[in-house]
């Protein structure tokens, strides 16, 4: 049974508690981090009420000192940390002109510069441990421009396709692998935040599957890139969006 020990950032609700579920479920030991408390808490109690294999973490993913903490707390409860899984994010859709600057930054802060510091942070433990995997939640925004999003957001994902890259290269020869997973249209909050109910059914006539796309897919699709046996995956981004980009 897998005993290896993951961090969600964002890892409280929407994609990031179908992951924290997924992961769960294949044996890892995992660290809810997220902003929400009592959203992390909750989840962690439905999992394990004994707290043995879960451990909630309000994390900021806009601190450094925050992934710090979460780093010193999972060492200390279980000694050892193996995986990364950075899915923090916000989403805003307002037209380019529109953006203010202050939120242009807040979004890039949270988006691109909370997965910058905590690859970092735990790329650094990976690397004097010999193994690790870090896998990034990318967006098809970050490919094709985004449709139903804002600049700020799809510029984000798109630097994150570009870090993936980067660290990738880099981590490698410690024995680290580091990969994105961009997804399309997921049947999530988020999506549904963005997409109201009179506008739905015209978005999904532009979608070629004709429905939103699966979060547990995605999921499970985390879980495949954390394993062991998945070191000759590197630099990859692996595209969940039902054929709206193909390349």
């Amino acid at each position: 049974m897998i005993q290896d020990v993951a961090l969600v950032t964002g890892g409280a609700q929407g994609l990031g508690a179908h992951i924290v579920r997924a992961l769960h479920r294949a044996g890892f030991r995992i660290c809810i981090g997220d902003i929400d408390a009592d959203t992390s808490r909750d989840l962690a109690g439905t999992l394990d009420p004994t707290g043995e294999t879960v451990l909630p973490m309000t994390l900021d993913v806009r601190r450094e000192e925050d992934f710090a903490a979460a780093r010193d707390a999972i060492l200390a409860r279980w000694g050892s940390v193996e995986v990364l899984v950075n899915n923090a994010a916000v989403t805003v859709a307002r037209p380019v002109l529109e953006i203010p600057v202050e939120e242009f930054d807040a979004v890039i802060a949270v988006n691109l510069r909370g997965s910058f510091v905590a690859s970092q942070v735990f790329g650094r433990v990976f690397k004097c441990l010999g193994y690790g995997r870090i896998v990034n939640i990318a967006s098809l925004a970050g490919q094709n421009g985004g449709s139903a999003t804002g600049a700020h957001y799809a510029a984000s994902k798109g630097g994150i396709l570009t870090l993936t890259k980067v660290f990738a290269r880099d981590l490698a020869p410690f024995g680290i692998t580091v990969n994105a997973v961009a997804p399309g249209p997921l049947d999530t909050p988020a999506v549904h935040r963005i997409v109201p109910p009179d506008r739905m059914a015209q978005f999904l006539a532009g979608l070629p599957g004709g429905g939103l796309g699966s979060a547990d897919f995605v999921a499970e699709m985390v879980v495949r890139l954390c394993g062991r046996d998945a070191g000759f995956v590197n630099g990859a981004t692996w595209d969940v969006n039902g054929g709206l980009y193909m390349r």
